[in-house]
This record gives structure tokens, C-alpha cells and sequence, in this order.
């Protein structure tokens, strides 16, 4: 039956109800998108040789997550980084994108205008505030994700016996060779992951830094553990991150790598970034007591960093391990 207008009603209602479907499938297209990254819908939905070919040609990788690129604050939970499987464990806790992102800039380390250069003008800062906790003369230092050696050096020259670990090999080659080039000594570097080292080494250290390198790894919290677990009863644990919010987005991703140009685009990931509750909570959890904590902020203008109460980007954080009782 059809009305006066010649249109029939139940037709009417039927488009609003599909209408309504597709607006809800939308919807939940989007919340996948959001928690999971675009390649890994096209994986789901099509299954087939030419969504793989989509996803390359639009340069999308299972890390990407365009809606928390566009909305940094948007996440299904408070930590966007899901619970790791139980197999995981038996897995490197490394991202082999991001070792062939710092083995492919290895050659730039040690130039203080390069693509490193925000990490040789903050060096004073993060090894004075180190030295205001634990004066490094005549102590055992790890140096844990220690890339080209810049830290690890500056705490040898300081009079510390340091050992710098990483698991990107080229990095430790351009560091070891500016090491024997400016003959630095009481430094030693290894191939081996901070987990591996705390099995063979633990307790034997008074101090274990792990600066600018819990960002760009996939399970944090473990290596936080075995830094822990590296440290004397008595000794320190020093880290540095990159906070998540808002501010940290526009200011560590948008200004740093795309507007200023400090960093190489793609040198952080939104979602790895963590929060100082997170860090403390892997902390305490690691059985490490909170000492202090300070932000780093960065002037554009002058191009000095310096130290402030704000934690709300850069900041670092000290631990130390409770002494054995009596």
C-alpha cells in the first residue's frame, strides 16, 4: 500500500533501518581501528593477497594506530598496550623495527648536530642529576639499552666501572670504537638483553640506568623487573621515559620530529609512551622504592634543556632497592 505522496511507508522505515546497521558498523569498525591499527582490520575483514598489498602501499604496519594519531587521547582502557600473551615470555623482549631504526642511524651517534643531538645536549643534565644521588666514582654502573655510548661514557669519565649493554649490534660497534678512538677507560660493552644479564649478574651492580629506552621496547614492565634485579640491596635505578597524554603527543611527536626536526620522524610510538604511575607501579612491583622525580623541558628558542617540576612530557625517575634486613 502505498500513500498519497506514491511512497510506500514500509520501504521508508526499511532505509532507516539499514541506515541505522551501517552507522553501528561504523561504529564498531572504528573502536577495532582505534585499538588494534588499520592493517590489522584489512586482515580481518578481507583476508586475502591484496589486503596485504593496501596496507603496504599506504605504508601501514600492525604498529600504526591512525585514530590515536589523530586522537592521541582516545583508548579503550587507561594503558593502550595490550596484556602480552603467555608465550611471550619465551620471546626477546624486543622490536626488531626499532633495532634496525637505530642500527640504520648508528653512524650518527657521536655527531652532536645529528640526528642525536637532543641526547648529547641533555647528557648533563640526566648524568649530574645521577651524580647528585650516587657520586659514580669507584662504582659498578649497567648501562641498560646504552645505544652509542654516550651516557656510558660520560659515567667512565666520571670514574664509574660501567658496562653499557644493547641489542642493537651497530650501535655497539660505533660505541666501542669511539671508545678506543678517545681512550675512555673502565668501559666494557655486551650484546645481551637486560632479562639475560640479570640471570647471569644479579646484585652486582650499585647503579643501573636505563634512560630514553623503555619507550622502544614491547613489554616495559620486564625489563624494568630485571634492572631490579641487576641492582645491589642499597644501590639506585635510574629511568627516563617519555609521559602519555595530550601535551606529550604534540609536544614529543608533532613538535620534535615534524616541526622542529630534533628527531627523526618515527622515533616514537603514541602508544609506548608511559606514564609515571605505570613506571612506578612496574617498580614497585619489581620491588623498587621511589626516591625522586623530575621532568626535562626544552626551550626552541635558546635551545636549552633544563630540569622542572613538570613531568607532563620527558621526565626521569629514580628508584632504590631496599637493603637486606639484618
Amino acid at each position: 500500500m502505498q500513500s498519497e505522496a506514491g511512497v510506500n511507508p514500509n520501504h521508508f522505515w526499511l532505509k532507516i533501518y539499514k541506515f541505522r546497521v551501517q552507522v553501528q558498523h561504523f561504529i564498531h569498525v572504528f573502536i577495532f581501528v582505534g585499538q588494534t591499527g588499520w592493517s590489522k582490520y584489512i586482515a580481518k575483514k578481507h583476508s586475502k593477497p591484496w589486503a596485504t598489498s593496501i596496507t603496504l602501499q599506504l605504508g601501514l604496519q600492525s604498529s600504526d594506530q591512525p585514530i590515536l594519531i589523530l586522537f592521541p587521547t582516545f583508548s579503550m582502557s587507561s594503558n593502550p598496550t595490550p596484556p602480552p600473551p603467555p608465550q611471550a615470555a619465551l620471546e626477546a623482549n624486543a622490536d626488531p623495527a626499532e633495532l634496525a631504526k637505530f642500527s640504520a642511524l648508528a653512524h650518527k651517534w657521536w655527531d652532536p648536530e645529528g640526528d642525536f643531538r637532543p641526547l648529547h645536549e641533555i647528557n648533563p643534565l640526566r648524568l649530574g642529576w645521577i651524580q647528585e644521588r650516587l657520586p659514580l666514582a669507584g662504582k659498578r654502573v649497567v648501562d641498560v639499552g646504552c645505544g652509542g655510548g654516550i651516557l656510558s661514557e660520560s659515567m667512565a669519565k666520571q670514574g664509574a666501572q660501567v658496562l653499557g649493554i644493547d641489542l642493537a649490534h651497530k650501535s655497539l660497534q660505533v660505541a666501542k670504537l669511539h671508545q678506543a678512538e678517545h681512550g675512555v677507560q673502565g668501559l666494557s660493552y655486551r650484546a645481551i638483553a637486560a632479562e639475560a644479564l640479570a640471570l647471569e649478574m644479579p646484585g652486582q651492580f650499585d647503579a643501573v640506568t636505563c634512560l630514553e629506552m623503555l619507550e622502544h621496547v614491547p613489554r616495559p614492565a620486564e625489563v624494568v623487573a630485571a634492572c631490579a634485579a641487576l641492582c645491589k640491596p642499597g644501590g639506585w635505578v635510574f629511568f627516563s621515559t617519555i609521559n602519555r597524554n595530550p601535551k606529550s603527543f604534540l609536544f614529543a611527536i608533532v613538535g620534535a620530529e615534524y616541526v622542529l626536526r630534533l628527531l627523526p620522524k618515527g622515533t616514537h610510538s603514541y602508544e609506548k609512551f608511559i606514564k609515571p604511575s605505570e613506571l612506578a607501579r612496574d617498580a614497585r612491583n619489581a620491588g623498587l622504592d621511589s626516591a625522586d622525580m623530575v621532568g626535562l623541558s626544552y626551550n626552541p628558542i635558546t635551545r636549552i634543556y633544563s630540569h622542572t617540576p613538570d613531568t607532563s612530557v620527558n621526565y626521569l625517575m629514580a628508584f632504590r632497592k631496599p637493603c637486606k634486613p639484618l
